[in-house]
């Protein structure tokens, strides 16, 4: 789990460093892997329910910020 974590944080590093639409469809793809595998620890009763919400919301911002950027005021 922690790898599929890591692997959709360096996807969205990645595409920051170099937009395109292969790494955009990378981001998209390791982030929905990562969920799939999080809501199965949490189903099976590996992880706590709050701990996958927790990890799920931290990859959802990464993805939010590498792809929609804050503009400064």
């Amino acid at each position: 789990m922690r790898t599929l974590m890591k692997r959709c944080l360096n996807a969205c590093i990645t595409y920051k460093d170099s937009p395109g639409e292969e790494t955009k469809e990378s981001i998209q793809s390791s982030m929905n892997d990562a969920f799939s595998k999080i809501d199965k620890a949490v189903k099976r009763g590996v992880l706590h329910r709050n701990s996958g919400a927790h990890q799920k919301s931290r990859l959802s911002t990464a993805v939010k910020n590498a792809l929609e950027p804050v503009s400064a005021k």
